[in-house]
Parts: structure tokens; sequence; C-alpha cells
């Protein structure tokens, strides 16, 4: 199992909030949608119970065991007893291989938060009445609602001006009941999203340009999700090509470590394709991998056009991926990377980049590369109609954001490196076996 780091987001609010029903609601629906979802559960109190599968745990932790796992069939569960309080970074790390990670609380977590508002909650409906007169003084979000109610006014928290002399400038004082949750509970810079159904909520969501949905509306909130923050479906080409007249064969079949190498790129890059595809001249000959991986339902697709070169097998794999994200990798990459592809896949989430390519000094790595379907297949297009054959001229298409995904971050992705490593000759391939073997 290669451990592929889970985007995630946080989702708070104040006692009786209906976060818990809310985020039931959500991860059902994101489940539906063949997500996969882990979740964290956030308690601000000291001490909790789980009782699930049974009390035998209850039992193990009163005798005094510091740590005990809970195993049944499909299912497992850890308690730990640790000092102080984890970090939610260290729990998200904790959980790889998810496409998203849902967590309830942890207000001070680092992540983008939702926040959730509800009108039956009278602490919700004074966080939104001090929500909106923030957002119409131009108070930034995170300001100290406190501070503000002590009389150094907004303008104060806005640029460091001296507070405004009009007494309805600034905020009111906290009311006693709530000054706790105008302290520590109130919509910070981390906030993406306001979950709603306060009027003033959602004015001042609208100042603060972020959106606003409806607590039932549990579709929309997964939408908003799938969008900007759970991990975007890829595509992985293997470019496998056709016979090498250098290898004497095709590099696809050619043995290493006793198995033809278009193995090793399958279980390397499988574990984070959303669909795998290989573009091969030779399927026939591939047809064994149907054998060897049942449950990985492998394409295998020949060239889209007659004529050999990197730009038209570049047009096959876009053309016949069905994902917008789509990873194209040579099958003779002996070290290409399944968290290079992750990264790279985040990276393009993020940016809205069009190609994310790693870049060293001596350019770009196109072959270990990603790419937005939609915009690229026509550029590639347009280039391999022209007769053109190699990659590099498509990076410099105008009309394209290209990404350089520097060294250093393919470092901190891969520390060892080698990701590029690829073999051309036969002599080649048998150095990178004696350096593999003797690791």
């Amino acid at each position: 199992m290669i451990d592929i780091p889970s985007p995630a987001i946080a989702i708070v609010g104040r006692h009786n909030s209906g976060k818990t029903t809310l985020i039931e609601q959500l991860i059902a629906e994101l489940v539906d949608r063949g997500y996969d979802v882990g979740s964290i559960k956030h308690h601000s109190h000291a001490g909790f119970d789980i009782d699930y599968p049974g009390k035998d745990s209850y039992r193990h932790r009163a005798a005094g065991a510091s740590e005990t796992v809970i195993a049944a069939p499909g299912q497992v569960a850890r308690i730990k007893t640790i000092e102080g309080e984890e970090e939610c970074g260290d729990l998200v790390r904790s959980m790889p291989g998810h496409d998203i990670v849902v967590v309830e609380g942890y207000r001070k977590s680092g992540l983008p938060t939702i926040e959730v508002m509800r009108a039956g909650n009278a602490a919700d409906a004074h966080t939104a009445e001090v929500f909106l007169r923030g957002a119409r003084e131009g108070v930034p979000l995170g300001a100290d609602h406190v501070q503000m109610g002590r009389g150094d006014g907004a303008a104060t928290a806005r640029a460091g001006a001296p507070a405004p002399s009009s007494p309805t400038s600034s905020p009111a004082p906290a009311a006693a009941p709530f000054a706790a949750d105008e302290r520590e509970k109130m919509p910070a810079a981390s906030t993406v999203a306001v979950v709603t159904d306060i009027p003033a909520a959602r004015e001042a969501a609208a100042l603060y340009g972020i959106p606003a949905l409806g607590l039932e509306d549990t579709a929309a909130l997964a939408d908003f999700l799938a969008e900007h923050y759970v991990r975007p479906r890829v595509t992985v080409v293997i470019q496998a090509g056709g016979e090498s007249r250098r290898m004497g064969r095709s590099k696809a079949t050619v043995p290493f470590v006793g198995r033809p190498l278009i193995c090793r790129l399958v279980e390397r890059l499988s574990p984070v394709a959303d669909e795998l595809i290989i573009t091969t001249n030779e399927a026939p000959n591939l047809a064994f991998l149907h054998e060897m991986y049942p449950d990985l339902s492998i394409r295998l697709v020949p060239d889209a056009y007659n004529e050999r070169g990197a730009l038209p097998g570049m047009y096959t794999a876009l053309s016949a991926a069905q994902n917008p994200y789509v990873a194209v990798v040579a099958c003779d990459m002996v070290f290409a990377s399944a968290r290079l592809v992750v990264a790279e896949a985040l990276a393009m989430h993020e940016s809205g980049a069009d190609v994310v390519a790693p870049h060293n000094k001596h350019g770009f790595e196109p072959l270990h590369a990603m790419y937005r379907r939609e915009t690229c297949m026509p550029a590639v297009r347009r280039r391999a109609d022209r007769g053109e054959k190699r990659v590099q001229s498509f990076f410099d298409d105008p009309e394209l954001s290209v990404l350089p995904y520097t060294q250093d971050k393919v470092l901190a992705v891969e520390p060892r490196g080698g990701c590029f490593i690829n073999a051309n000759t036969p002599e080649e391939l048998a150095r990178i076996e004696d350096s593999y073997l003797g690791e």
C-alpha cells in the first residue's frame, strides 16, 4: 500500500450547530458518488468513549493498556493514550489514500474550514450578527472581535487606524453567554464556505466573497468539495508504444528482475489510477496483463496516428482518457512515482494550470507530467496534424498555462529521486537492475 496524502477539509461550528448530522449526510453523499472518505472527530473535552464493536475494549483500557486496537472483520479502530493533544495535520497524514478526509471540529486545524450556523441555535444566531457587523465594516476574517467589543473598533482591526468616534461603528461588547464563542469560535481566515439558514450569515458570506450553502443542501456542499477539495480523478497512461530498435524488442516486454518491465510500471502506478491505460501498437503481446491483473481493468489502446513520435503518442493518451486529469508516463521509467503523480494532480487542482511538469536545468520532463485533458488535447492535435513530433513544442503554446514542478518539489515528494531514470538500451537496463537489486 502506497501512503498517498489525503486532502482534508474541516467542518466547524458551536455546540448544537448540527455539524454531526450535516457531516453524516455529506459523507453518505460523497460515498454515493464513488469517493473514498475518511473522517476525524475532534473532542474539545478530555476523555471520550468508543463503544464499538464491544465492551472488551473498555476492559483493556481500564486494565492499563496504553494503546488498544479493536479489530473485527472489515473494520479496525485504535485507541491510544498520548500526552497533550494530537495535531490535526498529523492525524490526516496518518490516514493516507482517501479521496478526502472530513474533519469534525478542530477549529485550529490549519485546514480549509467550513463554518456551520443554525438559526435554532442561540450561539449561532449571535455569531451570525457579529459576523455580519464585521463584514459590513470591512473587518478581515479572523479579527479579534472581543478586542473590538472593548472599544478598539473596526478600523483598528482593518488597518491599524485609530478607532472611529461613532459608537455604532464597532461591534457591541460580547454578550456574556457568548463571550467564549466570540473569542474562540468565529469564522476565521481559513473559512472557505458557510453552511447556514441564517440570513445575516448569508449576507456576511456574500460580503466576504465566500459561498453560503443551505443546511439541507447536501448535494451542493458535496459539489463544492468535489470541485475544490476532493482528490481529482486521474487517468494514468503508460506509453508502451511498440518495438524499440535499440532494445531489439518492445520495452514493455523486456525482462526486469525476472518479469516484463511493464509489470513493474503497472504495480507502481495502479494504486493512484482511477483509470489505467497502456498505449501500444502490440496489444496482443500485452494481453497477458489482463490475466495478471484482473481487478485493474487495464485498457490497451492502439496509437491514434500511424506515425511514431512523442507528440502523436501524447494525443493517443489524452484522447483515450476518460478523466479530466491525465498522467502520462513512459514504460521504461523504472522508478516512476505514484506519489509524484498525486502531487502533480493536487498542484494542478490548486493552481488551475493546464500542465504540471517536472522541470530542472535541462528543461521539462513531459513523460512524467500531468495534463488537463480538455485544454491540452486540442493543442496537441493541432501540432500533431502539422507533423510535429516533439512534445517540447507543445509546452510553448501561448494558450496553455504550464506550471513547472521544480526539482526541490520533486525531491520533497520522492527524497531519493530517480523518478525520471529510463532505460534505452539493454546495457542501461542491466545497470539499473543491478543497482535496484543492490539496494
